[in-house]
């Protein structure tokens, strides 16, 4: 297994802060014995971070303000408008943590299915907004396995008119294989995760991992 740390990451790949927060939460949602309730809680605290971290990347502009008290404050203001497009299912487990930082957020979907013998993704729906090329597009999937999903999510919304550089890819967990892949296809779409793992099993599930995230997200 060829593991990345964070000074081996490519340059376009935001791993967040390793805290000791941050891998309790971590070692919660890995715990086998842990149950729906407290599963979706916590991930939805290191979702919220991703958000977050990746909010950071996108571009601002200076701003001047009034005050209060009739002075001025000389600010930042996010330059151009973004929206989210998850990749069904799991990823919409990832759309309130956007919504809880973005008011009024416009959120794509696009379904992909990965085929459990061959480990190849398959495009079955694509609903985005009809504007979607002069935004600046958080893409929303919490595991990078092989890439494979996420590589076929980026062409799409590349066919639509998206630049490369206008997409960030958030997800929690990652393999390296997944990073290589994506960073080889895509040099100049960002992306953050949560964690990179140590590698894919013989059946192309990242290790040690979590699971089926949408099954215990929503299922278990």
């Amino acid at each position: 297994m060829a593991t990345i740390s964070v000074q081996d990451a490519p340059s376009t790949v935001t791993i967040l802060k390793q805290t000791p927060q941050l891998l309790s939460l971590m070692t919660i949602i890995r715990d086998v014995r842990t149950q729906r309730g407290d599963f979706v809680f916590y991930s939805n605290r290191i979702i919220r971070l991703l958000v977050e971290e990746g909010l950071n990347h996108l571009p601002v502009e200076e701003c001047v303000v009034s005050t209060p008290t009739d002075l001025s404050y000389a600010g930042l203001k996010f330059q151009g408008k973004i929206c989210g497009v998850s990749i069904m299912r799991a990823g919409e487990s990832m759309e309130q943590g956007l919504r809880d930082c973005c008011r009024s957020v416009r959120i794509g979907k696009i379904l992909i299915q990965r085929d459990d013998e061959t480990a190849e993704a398959k495009l079955y729906y694509a609903k985005l907004p009809e504007d979607i090329a002069s935004r600046y597009v958080l893409l929303l999937d919490p595991m990078l396995a092989t890439g494979g999903s996420a590589i076929m999510a980026v062409d799409v919304l590349i066919s639509k008119g998206v630049p490369e550089e206008r997409i960030l890819f958030l997800n929690l967990i990652s393999s390296p294989e997944g990073i290589d892949a994506f960073a080889a296809r895509f040099p100049k779409l960002k992306v953050v995760t949560g964690f990179i793992d140590q590698g894919l099993n013989d059946k192309k599930f990242v290790i040690p991992g979590l699971g089926d995230f949408g099954d215990r997200y929503y299922c278990l």
